[in-house]
Formats: structure tokens, sequence, C-alpha cells
């Protein structure tokens, strides 16, 4: 049994982000830079790529490091809530509304907010953010007088904002005024290096977690998974090697402990159609081996919970 030899080269790490690929540090060089100015940020990159923990990096790089650090994932936010999540209500605005509520504008005061899925905002809320963007104030839900914050406002997302506005799904005025500096985050599969130098960064973080221990990983396994796209990025391959230490034994990881899509035994489609239909037959197949459990499904997918939930809704399977 032939085994790859662990790599050489050290990992260096960046708040929180590790890597060798020489692409991710001319990231860090470009974090570093626009770190140490206020000005806005919209960091581009797939699913799993570690946007927020670029976004954490340029705050703590940032004047504002003590203050705050307020992220949110626009995608989760139901509409309804979604204005008071990020502007707060004043008692009796609504139902339920009890009591005053700081939205993520007054809590970030002094600090940075962080837009995750900036995209996923609806049309209404893109009008109020772009009013704070722009002069620094903002209105609570049900109130009549602005009130004042200080924040610098980074934002981030998978799609491409000028489609987004040439399809009339987002406002060409708020893209000018978050995209200042746009960064675009790598996917893993162009991260050269990464993948296996990742690999042994999980293997050493399981072997001090659970009850068995990895000490080699078989030429055959290694191949797949340098073969593989990554389409889900660093998240999917810190979920496959959870999986690896779930299922498998032994000190040495072979083929046969690797995930079904690894050894090229996708999840298809019940009938040939289009791209989203057969998203949505994985999607469905992955609800029906998780219980249910989205949380589950989405780790089965090697996605996060509230991509997960974004792709239901636009495959309208809300419901499934």
């Amino acid at each position: 049994m032939n085994l790859v030899k662990r790599p050489e080269r050290e990992l260096i790490e960046f708040h929180g982000m590790v890597t060798v690929a020489p692409e991710m540090l001319a990231l860090f060089r470009l974090l570093e830079r626009v770190g140490k100015t206020d000005a806005s940020v919209l960091l581009r990159g797939e699913t799993g790529t570690g946007k927020e923990l670029a976004a954490h990096a340029l705050h703590k790089l940032s004047p504002r490091s003590a203050g705050p650090f307020q992220p949110i994932n626009c995608a989760t936010l139901m509409p309804e809530l979604a204005a008071s999540e990020l502007f707060g209500h004043v008692k009796g605005a609504f139902t339920g509304a009890i009591s005053e509520r700081a939205g993520l504008f007054a809590l970030g005061d002094g600090g940075t907010v962080f837009l995750d899925e900036v995209a996923e905002l609806s049309l209404d809320i893109q009008a109020r953010l772009l009013r704070v963007v722009q002069e620094r104030t903002f209105v609570p839900v049900g109130g009549v007088t602005a009130r004042s914050t200080n924040i610098r406002l980074l934002a981030a997302t998978h799609k491409s904002l000028r489609r987004e506005v040439e399809q009339r799904r987002f406002r060409e005025d708020l893209m000018y005024r978050i995209r200042v500096v746009p960064i675009f985050i790598p996917p893993l599969s162009e991260r050269t290096g990464d993948v296996e130098a990742l690999i042994w960064h999980f293997i050493d973080r399981f072997n001090a977690q659970s009850g068995r221990t990895v000490d080699g990983v078989t030429e055959a396994a290694m191949v797949l998974l340098r073969e593989y796209s990554w389409p889900g990025n660093i998240r999917e391959l810190l979920n496959v090697i959870e999986y690896v230490f779930a299922v498998g034994e032994g000190n040495v990881i072979d083929p046969s402990e690797l995930p079904p899509e690894l050894r090229g035994e996708q999840l298809q489609s019940r009938r040939s159609g289009s791209a989203e239909d057969d998203e949505r037959a994985r999607i469905r197949e992955a609800l029906r081996e998780s219980g249910g459990q989205r949380s589950h499904a989405a780790e089965l997918l090697g996605i996060s919970r509230s991509t997960l939930w974004r792709r239901m809704r636009e495959l309208s399977l809300l419901d499934a």
C-alpha cells in the first residue's frame, strides 16, 4: 500500500485563515493594505471560501478593531423581519414589539457591520441601506426620528452584482457605494497546494479531538481528494475529513472511507433535465437521507445551512 507523505511546506495562518497557496498570500497582503482604510469593501467568492474570516480580518486590521464586529447573513433574514434586524424597531412598531430593540446598525456603532450575501436583500431594504451608507443615519421600524451611526460597511456575495443590477434585482447606486474596493477570494480549486495542505491540517485537528489517530493517506485516496472540484470549498473539505473520521477506522485513509461524491458516485436525478432539476434532486435526496433535518442535509451537500435555505427558496423547495 503506497502512502502519500505529509507536505513539508508549513501552513501560514492569517486571522483564522490558513494556507500555503501564493494566491492566498497575495490576498492577505491586499487585506492588510485595505484594512487600514475605512473604505467599503465587497468580498466576492464562492460559498465556503472564507468571506466572513476575510471580513473579520479587515475589521481587526482597521482603526476600528476595538469596536464591535457585527456580522449577519442576509440570506437567512425573513423579509418581514429584515428591517427590524438591521435597523431595529421602536416599542409598538408591530404586533409583538413589546419593547424597543436595537438593530445591527446601532449595535455596530463605532465598529464594523458585515452583510454576507448582500444580494439577497429586497429592493426596499436596499433603499434604506443606501441611506445608511450615504448619510450614516437610519430610522428604526415604526420610528420617525433618524438616528446616526458610525460604521464601516463590509459586504459579501457569491453573485455578480452587475448582473443583479441588469436584472433589476439590485440597486445600481447601492452597488457603487458598497463595492468601493472589490476583493475576490479564490476558490479552493485555484489555491495552489492548499487541498493537500488543508487535508493534513484538518487531520491533525481531528486526531486531537477524536478517538482515532490517522497518520497516513493512500495514494489512491489522495488522488480522489486532489482531483475533486470542491464546490463547497474549505467548508466542504472540513466536512469530508470529519466524515472520514466518523466512518473509518485504523490509521490510514483509503478510498472506501471517502464520501460517495468523491468516489464518483454522484446523486443522480431520476430523469434527465436542466441543472436546476439535478440540483432539486440532490437537495431532495439529501433531505431524505437526513430525515428532513436541514442542517444535516446542508452538511451532506457540503454547503452552509443558509445557502441550502436560499437555494431551496430559489428552487421552490421550502415546503420540502
